[in-house]
């Protein structure tokens, strides 16, 4: 395998991973304050990934999530079975008043000037009560397991859940799988209970666990606790700032073999400029750069994620796999929701430097 990660030629499940499972309520160009009615999107930071996978890369995929039994878990699980990912669920009863709860995240889309705002309720969340012994991940993995991918969403939301990250990483090492880490970091959540020091306590322990991290500048500044670079980037375009740090990365987290991430330069909501970049195994590799018109940023990154794993996992040079990472995070974008709407031959056309001509 070129990228010098050792990835299993098979397994009957390419990917697993482990995250909570999220409600978005959606009520499009307008503001919460003044919405009549919402669209439901389902998501969750490391459910994008293997849902995604799935739907549009047809890969065999897995999630080790909670599920609470009452009529919004089954609306969540219902997308589960739709988009194709086979269920690792903790059950949890629900007492009919308050919870435990699936989470809800709340998000307008915002429009031009005004950007998107999103805050959530996430009290008494099942999924916060995960914690190691959950899963009986010899049975998860028994069939075989190519890939293990969780996140910093999920590490945030409380004690317990970081530890249960680590427990299942090892596991899925001692399978022989590559490990993913998404770093994601929601100040938000952190702030609840202890704030970026603890963040950055926790994901360190993690991270020793992880042979591929997913995660834009902020992301490794302020989970990882690493200083900024020196250089000022010229516009967040510039992978340059990113390469800066992966050298700090390594010097903490020698086992790293891999850190990739989008860049991304906000005109305004509806109008990004789009690029991705990813060091494996000592090499930079960098997309190329497009101008989206955005209809629902939510999910861009997770879009990424998924199109970059499928490349590795598929055997494609990493230079290529940052494209589909590239190519898939930007249609992601031109879709509502969270999850893909995209199929593998738009991706592929748009990874060769496919334009928006009509197809007849």
């Amino acid at each position: 395998m070129s990228s010098g990660l050792s990835i299993r030629p098979d397994g009957a499940l390419d990917l697993v991973s482990l995250g909570a499972l999220v409600h978005r309520l959606d009520p499009g160009i307008i503001p919460f304050r003044k919405a009549a009615e919402c669209h439901i999107h389902v998501s969750g930071g490391e459910f994008n990934v293997a849902a995604n996978l799935s739907d549009c890369f047809r890969m065999n995929t897995g999630i080790a999530t909670a599920m609470v039994d009452y009529p919004i878990g089954d609306l969540i699980a219902e997308r589960i079975r739709a988009m194709g990912v086979k269920p690792f669920y903790k059950h949890f009863k629900h007492n009919g008043v308050n919870g435990p709860n699936m989470a809800t995240v709340y998000s307008d889309r915002g429009q031009g000037v005004r950007p998107p705002v999103v805050f959530y309720n996430r009290s008494n969340e099942a999924a916060a009560q995960l914690k190691p012994g959950d899963f009986d991940w010899n049975g998860i993995f028994g069939g075989g397991v190519r890939w293990f991918h969780s996140g910093g969403i999920f590490a945030a939301l409380s004690e317990t859940t970081g530890q249960l990250i680590i427990e299942g990483m090892k596991a899925a090492k001692r399978a022989g799988a590559v490990t993913s880490f998404d770093l994601n970091f929601r100040e938000k959540l952190w702030n609840i209970w202890g704030g970026q020091q603890k963040a950055v306590e926790v994901v360190a322990k993690i991270v020793e666990n992880v042979d591929v991290l997913v995660g834009n500048e902020e992301d490794l500044q302020k989970g990882l606790g690493i200083p900024g670079p020196e250089v000022v980037a010229k516009s967040s375009l510039d992978p340059q700032t990113f390469f800066g740090m992966i050298s700090k990365v390594t010097a903490k987290h020698p086992n790293v073999k891999a850190v990739a991430t989008t860049l991304r330069e906000v005109h305004s909501t509806n109008r990004h400029s789009w690029s991705a970049v990813a060091w494996v195994n000592g090499k930079n590799h960098v997309a190329p750069t497009c101008e989206l018109d955005v209809i629902d940023r939510v999910g861009g990154g997770d879009g990424f994620a998924a199109g970059f794993i499928y490349g590795l996992l598929s055997g494609e040079t990493p230079e290529e796999a940052v494209k589909l990472g590239w190519a898939h995070g930007a249609l992601l974008t031109t879709f509502p929701g969270d999850t893909t709407m995209a199929s593998m031959d738009q991706v592929r056309a748009f990874a060769k430097g496919g334009s928006a001509r009509i197809q007849r």
